[in-house]
């Protein structure tokens, strides 16, 4: 099973956002909306992969380093 990363789209014509799984060397290919409108933007995902103690929040636990959904590795 290879694992390719997810983008999000949005559609300027009818605003309806998708998701679209492709490879890496793909990520700036244009994706066509669902509704087959062609003007589409890809939307940028914020992921969140650690950070700093601040107010109001709860630090966060030291670990092994790594990580990953599979302990260091997306899949398998």
């Amino acid at each position: 099973m290879t694992c390719v990363p997810r983008y999000d789209f949005r559609c300027r014509e009818c605003s309806t956002t998708f998701e679209v799984d492709r490879p890496m060397s793909a990520a700036g290919d244009p994706a066509p909306c669902p509704a087959g409108h062609a003007d589409t933007v890809k939307l940028l995902n914020a992921v969140a992969l650690g950070g700093r103690v601040g107010a109001g929040r709860a630090p966060v636990p030291a670990g092994p380093a790594g990580g990953g959904c599979c302990g260091g590795g997306c899949c398998g």
